[in-house]
């Protein structure tokens, strides 16, 4: 087991593509966790969209700290935790080219558009994650 660099979460975060599950508060105090796709930006963010009628539109919207986690679930097991702070926006430019980008990632650049116009729509938000805090460690059951 060992903890990870920064080049080395930001190589296990970019590949191989793997769901994040994003971790927001309700307004009652209560925790909410979902998957999302996620990129990361060259500039450090990471960068997910989400209905903004969603829980976890409402809750970023409303406080804007959340926590990110992705996992390597193939023995020996590695993982990375962001803790950090969302800005959201609704351009429309921003979320159409965001929205084709995550959805070539995930599901290959001949369905890039596809998923650009299905979910960079209005309605939809643009969230950006600036870490605060990482942990990242690899191979927890070596």
């Amino acid at each position: 087991m060992g903890t990870m660099t920064d080049d080395e979460w930001h190589a296990f975060l970019r590949s191989p593509v793997r769901p994040a599950t994003l971790a927001t508060t309700r307004k009652d105090g209560r925790p909410h966790v979902a998957p999302v796709w996620y990129d990361l930006d060259d500039d450090g963010t990471i960068v997910f969209t989400t209905g903004a009628d969603t829980v976890k539109g409402h809750t970023i919207r409303r406080d804007g700290h959340v926590a990110l986690c992705v996992q390597d679930d193939r023995p020996p097991f590695s993982f990375v935790l962001v803790e950090g702070e969302a800005a959201w926006t609704e351009d429309p430019a921003d979320l159409a080219h965001w929205a084709a980008r995550l959805g070539g990632r995930y599901m290959g650049a001949a369905r890039a558009a596809e998923f650009g116009a299905r979910n960079g729509v209005p309605g939809e938000l643009l969230v950006r994650v600036t870490p605060r805090r990482v942990v990242g460690v690899a191979d927890v059951a070596d």
